[in-house]
């Protein structure tokens, strides 16, 4: 089955559903698919301190963002299916779904953000079968860990895991390589936080509930570790759906490689501006910039519509 629209908006977190909103407000009709709720990754979030209206957890903010997409009338939302490729045409983009659905648009937003570095692609980590550790994004279970708890890498979900327990009874060794130096600035200062600088790690099972965790240091000097629970944080990684977009070198998105009627938005851009706000504001130009090319406006300084 194909259906026939102005845009069509792959992802439904907070870029997407901005897209969403921006269009319906300028009388653009889309369809929005998410293979799960919208903005289900804000339901992780227990604590919020960047994003202005007052809302101060990210269930909160998710609530609110599902809210303005059921307002806007002008924008029909397909949940539960997965886009498995998006073709661009000269006049006009398609995407696919494992439905069988087939959507034709005259223009995409493309809004599939990040997900979890897996261990495989960290030469300095080794983590024994079968010890398998959680991600710390999404974690659900911290408030009850009070012994010694270990987060291999210091990515931005750190900070936000440790503002959202304020009184976590446990011990935080955070075990980062070399290109995290820069991360750990967040949490230094936190009373809770030891920081370990390391060239190598490995975590195995030490034969009972505990895990050991060995390593070596900046310089070469090995060390160990018995902890009660491990969590991963070495961060994320472009998720794009097949077909069309262009990748750049580390695996991004950038709008302006892409195909004139394909348009990338929030997390999918660039390792940089991982935020929220700065996701719902590309989100929204995005929009803008489908309903600009939908109205024949041209930007003189790219010869095609104005983003």
């Amino acid at each position: 089955m194909t259906a026939i629209t102005d845009l069509v908006i792959v992802g439904g977190g907070p870029a997407g559903c901005a897209a969403a909103v921006m269009a319906a407000s300028v009388g653009v009709r889309s369809v929005l698919i998410e293979p799960d709720a919208l903005c289900a990754k804000l339901q992780h979030i227990a604590a919020i301190n960047n994003v202005v209206g007052g809302r101060a957890s990210g269930p909160e903010l998710a609530a609110a963002i599902a809210e303005d997409v059921a307002r806007a009338e002008l924008c029909e939302v397909d949940l539960g299916a997965r886009v498995t490729e998006v073709r661009a045409y000269d006049d006009h983009v398609t995407v696919t779904m494992d439905t069988g659905r087939t959507i034709s648009g005259s223009y995409a937003v493309v809004a599939t953000g990040v997900g979890p570095v897996p261990v495989s692609v960290a030469p300095w980590l080794t983590v024994a079968a079968g010890t398998d550790p959680p991600t710390l994004w999404g974690a659900k279970v911290p408030g009850e860990v009070v012994g010694s708890l270990l987060v291999v890498g210091a990515d931005r979900p750190l900070g936000t895991f440790l503002r959202a327990h304020p009184a976590l009874g446990a011990t935080v060794l955070v075990a980062y390589p070399p290109e995290d130096d820069y991360k750990v600035d967040e949490v230094r200062g936190d009373a809770r936080v030891t920081l370990l600088p390391v060239a190598r790690l490995s975590v195995s099972e030490d034969g009972g509930s505990a895990l050991t965790v060995e390593w070596v240091d900046r310089e070469d000097q090995p060390g160990s570790w018995t902890v009660d629970t491990v969590y991963m944080n070495l961060g994320s990684a472009p998720v794009p759906p097949p077909g069309a977009l262009i990748r750049d070198t580390s695996g991004y998105c950038p709008p302006d490689r892409q195909h004139p009627r394909v348009i990338t938005a929030g997390d999918l851009r660039s390792a940089r501006f991982q935020r929220i706000m700065a996701a719902t504001g590309s989100g929204s130009q995005a929009a803008l910039r489908a309903y600009y090319g939908l109205r024949g406006v041209q930007s003189a300084k790219h010869g095609g519509s104005p983003y």
